[in-house]
Parts: structure tokens; sequence; C-alpha cells
């Protein structure tokens, strides 16, 4: 199958990231065609710092290749690095209803803290979206719940397309793993862990061993001490042993077993250690690898998606009677 999935450069990447994403992309490229993608042009559509841009897209692009992700069998870019985006998004815009794009969810909440400052690329982020995803001719996309939406978007334009204009698109469909698609925020574990909320909620893939311990030890538990999974009852240990067994390859089952006579202090004791040991990869490939390797390897990757992005638009255009 071909596999497309992108995370946007917009602030340092946490585990939550990880768990939900990078993790589960490292198991499906064993037998898959993927395609990565850093979304770079979709991070500009919300405020962010000019100057950190670059910064956050090689962090992923170290964040992707110590999990593990190959990128000399996949094809693994920058999106802004490949014009084929735009030009199928713009395409795809000829055939969308506005009222579909203020009906998105990710819109409408967005547009509510954003105001009076929602920028027309919020609210075509959608046919962006689908348009990475249809370059490609993309099977399945690994997303989390938040995002099952515009991938059903993506599978009625592709749909609405094909029909008016004739088969151009594969047909997509979302892809949910089992576990850690909803890492919760360690400071409230009713909400997704976000870049874009509480510090103290979040470990990032580079934080040192200090503040790994120090974020940990602070996380948010429930009343009384036993170490027992119930997300309803007990949300905050619920979502601490969701991390430990996702890092620690154990069953939520073995680890309560392990802790059935220890209280919240020794679990997260033990937790900041594994996440601190987990982590030394990131930490170290931060210091190793310089910007002039990363941007050759994202550079290489970006002449292969641009090979694939342009068979595509021939035939969409041909097909538009464009060319």
């Amino acid at each position: 199958m071909k596999i497309f999935s992108g995370i946007r450069p917009t602030g340092d990447i946490h585990i939550g990231n990880y768990l939900g994403a990078i993790k589960q992309w490292v198991e499906l490229q064993k037998s898959n065609n993927c395609v990565f993608c850093i979304v770079d042009w979709h991070a500009i559509v919300t405020p962010y710092e000019p100057s950190k841009i670059m910064e956050h897209i090689y962090d992923l692009a170290i964040a992707y290749i110590t999990a593990g992700i190959d990128y000399k069998k996949n094809v693994f870019f920058v999106q802004s690095q490949v014009k084929e985006h735009v030009e199928l998004a713009w395409l795809l815009g000829s055939i969308t209803p506005t009222g579909e794009l203020f009906r998105m969810t990710q819109y409408k909440e967005k547009s509510k803290d954003l105001k009076a400052n929602v920028a027309a690329g919020l609210l075509n982020y959608p046919i962006l979206m689908a348009a990475d995803i249809l370059l490609y001719q993309t099977d399945v996309v690994p997303v989390g719940h938040d995002q099952i939406q515009h991938v059903e978007f993506a599978r009625e334009l592709a749909r609405k397309f094909n029909k008016k204009f004739g088969k151009v698109f594969t047909m997509p469909k979302p892809y949910i793993s089992k576990s850690g698609a909803r890492i919760k925020s360690l400071q409230d574990p009713r909400k997704k862990m976000s870049k874009s909320g509480n510090p103290k909620g979040c470990i990032g893939l580079f934080d040192s061993p200090q503040t790994i311990k120090a974020r940990v030890m602070a996380a948010v538990t429930d009343t009384g001490k036993e170490i027992k999974y119930s997300p309803v009852k007990k949300p905050g240990i619920s979502n601490l042993l969701t991390i430990y067994a996702l890092f620690s390859n154990q069953s939520i089952k073995e680890i309560e077993k392990q802790f059935q006579e220890k209280g919240y202090a020794e679990f997260k004791k033990s937790l900041a250690y594994l996440l601190i040991e987990s982590l030394k990869p990131f930490r170290k490939a931060k210091k190793e690898l310089s910007e002039e390797q990363l941007q050759k390897i994202l550079d290489n990757g970006a002449k292969r998606a641009r090979k694939i992005a342009q068979e595509t638009i021939v035939r969409a255009r041909k097909n538009m009677g464009l060319s």
C-alpha cells in the first residue's frame, strides 16, 4: 500500500507526536511504500516565528531519522520543496464549495482562538491537505482522531474530481493506531498533549533529563494511590500508564502488577528514568547531525517526491483540459 503522512513544524516535537504518529510509521514502513512529509506550508497559516521555522524543520527531520524512519527506502521531504502541492490545491479548490470549508471542525476551533487574525490559508487548509494526500496516490493516511475529518474531505474531493473529469486519484482511507493515538497532557489528562498548551504538560523528544524528571514528577494524578488503568475514574495515572507501556513495550496489565504494592511517587520515578533513557538517542542525534547533512537528505527526498507529484499533476491537468 501507499502511505502518506506528515507533521507541521510548529514547535518542539513531543512524545505525543512520537507515540501517536512517528512510532507507528516505523512499523508501517516495513511492509508499505511510504511518503513522509514535513508540512511547512501548513505551519504558516497560524502565527509563527519566521526565524524559528527552519530549526523546527530540522528538529522534525532528526526525530524522524532517529526514530527509525528509513529515508533511503521511503520518500522523505519538506512540503514547500515540491510546488505541485500548491498547484493541485488550486485545482482542487476549483471544485470545493466554500460552505464545506466553513464547516470543518479545525477551522471553527482555531478561528475562535485567532478571532480577527484568521487567515484565508486556515480556511483553505483542508484543500492543501487533500492535495498532499492525493498527489501520491495514497491508499492509507495514519492520523489521530482529530484529523479523520480531513481525510474524509480528501476522499470526497477525489470522488468529485474523478466523477467530473475522469479517474485520476486513489481514494484514501484513514488509519488510527489502536494505542497511543491521543497521549494526554501531563497537566490536564482530559486534553490531548499539545505544543500550544501548558508547556509543563509536554515532554519534548530533545528535553534534558532534568526537565523530563521534573515534568513527570509534577504530572497530575488522581485520588488514591493505586496504579490502575481506568481512563474515566483515573485519567491521570491511566495516561502515565499508557506512556509507560508504549515506551517499555510492556502491557498495561504487566505494569499494574509490577507496581501493585507501590505508590505514585515510585511509579513516576520509574517512568522518568524510562523516558530519560528512551529519549537519549534523540538528544545525541541533535548534537551530532548537522544542518548540511539534514538538508542533503531532504533535498534528495524532494527530488523523488517531485517525480511522483509531477506525474499526478500532468494527469489532473490533462483531464481538466489544461494541457
